[in-house]
């Protein structure tokens, strides 16, 4: 049986690298490109207003409808799916094997992907339904049913089964047994050979279990309380201990940002063996993977928001793009290389290599906490909201008697993951993901005018309110 996983592996492996392949990249930057043509570059026209519709509102008080939460924990929840495993091992393994210019492909699917994203979240509350909880529920699988009408519903229902079956994979057994092992790292640093790696992964296993089953159970507006206070807190402890590296080693930040954008378009010239191919590819897979512009899974958060303006919780989705990869992945691709930790280009790097260049400066065990904490939680966060993403794929799918059952698979699941072999379930979660973006993909451009028309809409609106004020004020 091991030997026949171990080749289905290889085999995923294989097929995530065709299903992630030029055409895939091709499709992803078209799209991305092709929708900010379109909308007019609204990522950078109007990157103001979109940070002070979201940060400038994150303490307003929000108006509540009934089964609904608010715009900032649909974003929250939304934030909290994207910032995971990736930010910090998916960054070192991009690095490691694309080189320090797959930073630049983050950053390329980063700007366009604000685009992409800001168009799922504006179709998403445009296209979303009651369900009958009386909750919103919305996301790729609705607004292809209800965009594009019946015949599109085979897509849809695409979109739902790899959405609900990359839940249990990428969104459960792989954030659980990431903590998992920044957890025994940890402890191997505080106790070595002390013999603590299972019963520390057991643990790691029950209280993910336990808090994904609490959570989620208590549906979207409990998952949204938790997750605007986990969010921010995480982002915040994990972005001090980046930059005390970063600033330690500021006089190396021009060398840095050189070898990245050198590194982007001739690899070679940075270690031998790394190709632009490699660059280009490993840089786009961790960058969908963190932010998921593009992979649908997003939307379905956001649909639950009280916002009723489909493009003001649209500009949700340009922050929170900005926020994952220009942020977070930044700080952790610019802090592995400015540290000055050995990087063995070609080879996949880890958490380790991770704490290694935290641990610089804040000492090796230092280093290793934060990493572990770090992992936990960005962990878990994402693990919570893609309980909730899997529940809504499978409710589309099998109705929502199914909703409990799939829960509790997915608690079940967790709990493997702490102490299971993680090769299988990276590999196939690529090609689940692949899945879910092909169908997403076309459905956006395929009603791109829509959201062309809401973009055109909203903003005529808005100027034409702004001038009504602005004679009332010189009458």
């Amino acid at each position: 049986m091991g030997q026949l996983l171990f080749q289905s592996g290889g085999f995923f492996d294989a097929l995530g690298r065709v299903v992630w392949g030029a055409p895939m990249a091709l499709l992803l930057l078209g799209t991305g490109l092709y929708l900010s043509c379109r909308l007019g570059w609204v990522q950078l026209r109007h990157f103001g207003e979109a940070m002070r519709g979201t940060v400038g509102r994150m303490f307003s008080p929000v108006s509540r409808c009934p089964g609904a939460v608010t715009p900032f924990q649909a974003m929250s929840t939304a934030l909290a799916g994207t910032m995971g495993t990736g930010n910090i091992a998916g960054v070192a393994l991009a690095v490691s094997l694309g080189g320090p210019g797959a930073l630049f492909w983050l950053w390329a699917t980063a700007l366009l992907g604000m685009a992409t994203k800001y168009s799922e979240v504006l179709l998403a509350v445009r296209y979303r339904e009651r369900n009958s909880r009386g909750e919103w529920a919305g996301g790729p699988m609705y607004y292809i049913k209800n965009g594009l009408g019946r015949r599109a519903r085979p897509l849809a229902a695409l979109f739902a089964l790899a959405g609900s079956l990359a839940a249990l994979g990428m969104g459960d057994a792989v954030q659980v047994g990431e903590m998992s092992a920044a957890v025994r790292s940890a402890l191997e640093l505080i106790s070595p050979g002390g013999g603590l790696d299972l019963p520390a992964s057991v643990a790691v296993g029950v209280i993910a279990s336990g808090a994904a089953a609490l959570v989620l159970l208590g549906g979207a507006r409990r998952l949204g309380a938790v997750a605007e206070l986990l969010v921010p807190a995480m982002s915040l402890v994990y972005a001090l201990a980046c930059l005390a590296v970063i600033g330690s080693n500021l006089g190396r930040l021009p060398g840095v940002l050189e070898l990245i954008f050198r590194g982007a378009f001739e690899p070679r010239s940075v270690a031998a063996g790394l190709s632009l191919r490699a660059c280009l590819g490993w840089g786009l897979r961790r960058g969908v993977f963190s932010n998921e512009a593009g992979l649908g899974s997003a939307p379905i958060a956001h649909a639950s928001t009280s916002e009723t303006e489909p493009v003001r919780q649209g500009f949700y989705g340009i922050f929170e793009v900005f926020a994952d990869t220009m942020v977070v992945c930044t700080l952790t691709g610019v802090t592995l290389l400015i540290s000055g930790v050995g990087i063995d280009y070609g080879s996949p790097a880890s958490t380790a290599l991770c704490a290694g260049a935290l641990g610089t400066v804040l000492g090796r065990g230092g280093g290793a906490l934060v990493i572990a904490v770090g992992m936990c939680f960005f962990a878990l966060s994402t693990l919570l909201s893609w309980g909730l993403y899997g529940a809504r794929c499978c409710e589309f799918l099998l109705g929502a008697r199914s909703v409990r059952p799939y829960l509790a698979l997915f608690s079940a699941v967790a709990f493997l993951g702490a102490v299971m072999d993680l090769d299988l379930a990276w590999a196939l979660s690529d090609v689940l993901n692949g899945l879910m973006a092909l169908p997403n993909l076309f459905a956006l451009l395929a009603l791109s005018p829509v959201v062309e028309r809401e973009t055109a809409s909203y903003f005529r609106r808005k100027g034409a309110k702004k001038t009504v004020d602005n004679c009332r004020t010189m009458s």
